[in-house]
């Protein structure tokens, strides 16, 4: 059964038995030093073109009204000293045929993948992905950071789960070197991953800082999991990693203890039965629903 709850992460991990999780996806604040905000805005066209604070298609007018802010602080003066416990805690919750996907960034990854050469051992790191996108400023006194890493390990190297014909293919770049059979069926990523941020404007929008796209975490568990798997993720935040685990037919496990992030969950999954929510302090059999408005 799926189950959303609201937690210090690693009180839940030592609340769960051995081996429970088929896949582990975890994407932990980045340590950026600066506290992480969403701004929600809600915009009115004004009547006969005039007034406002932005322009829109044909030189409308638009004013623009703040809705709601969400944030939460990332910063921590030892990283490791707050990440490593609970990365002990996820190896000895994945499963022996495990797969685990850590989604961090450039500040961190080289300490993270020393950890975790450690706990997994050096030849478990299948792949280090380089997610990249063109999004946000482009500084003028370095060359402009485009990319997240994902650090991908296996607990048993001759035991794991690689779903290679199910993941979906993507465009060769120079389709006419390969003949017109292989263009129209596509080629397999390589661990080099061009993807979109979440659309601004788009529906999967939800407005939590950090949310990471539905594709990223569709391909992950498309790959490293199968049907009826248990996913885990026990830093939820905008719960992506459960959606992607639902659309695919897997159960799932997400860990927060950000209030926001719940409040975010529950409007997201309120259309989602049998989710099972812990740490809520609601009445037996109450809805996802009620977490936004108690």
């Amino acid at each position: 059964m799926p189950k959303i709850m609201l937690a210090d992460n690693l009180d839940a991990l030592r609340g769960m038995p051995d081996g429970h999780a088929d896949l582990i996806y975890i994407d932990p604040p980045f340590n950026t030093g600066r506290t992480q905000r969403r701004t929600r805005i809600r915009t009115r066209r004004t009547s006969h073109g005039e007034g406002g604070d932005r322009t829109g298609f044909q030189g409308a007018r638009y004013e623009t009204t703040a809705v709601g802010t969400r944030r939460f602080d990332d910063r921590f003066d030892d990283y490791l000293a707050f990440l490593g416990p609970r990365l002990v805690e996820a190896y000895r919750v994945l499963a022996p045929h495990g797969s685990f996907y850590l989604h961090v960034d450039y500040r961190e990854v080289h300490h993270c993948r020393l950890f975790l050469d450690d706990l997994f051992g050096p030849d478990h790191l299948l792949n280090e992905i380089i997610w990249a996108y063109d999004y946000g400023a482009r500084p003028k006194t370095r060359w402009p950071a485009k990319h997240d890493n994902i650090l991908f390990y296996v607990k048993d190297l001759s035991n794991y789960t690689f779903n290679v014909d199910e993941i979906e293919r993507i465009p060769y770049m120079a389709p006419g070197l390969v003949g017109p059979e292989k263009a129209a069926r596509g080629k397999l990523p390589t661990d080099t991953w061009w993807h979109t941020i979440v659309p601004t404007s788009g529906a999967e929008r939800t407005g939590y800082p950090t949310q990471k796209p539905l594709g990223i975490l569709r391909r992950i568990i498309t790959a490293s999991s199968n049907p009826g798997d248990l996913v885990l993720d026990f830093f939820a935040g905008s719960g992506t990693t459960g959606m992607a685990a639902h659309e695919l037919g897997r159960d799932f496990i997400l860990v927060d203890n950000n209030p926001e992030a719940l409040e975010v969950m529950a409007k997201r999954f309120e259309s989602v039965s049998g989710v099972r929510w812990e740490g809520l302090d609601l009445p037996d059999g109450t809805e996802a629903g009620a977490w936004r408005t108690r």
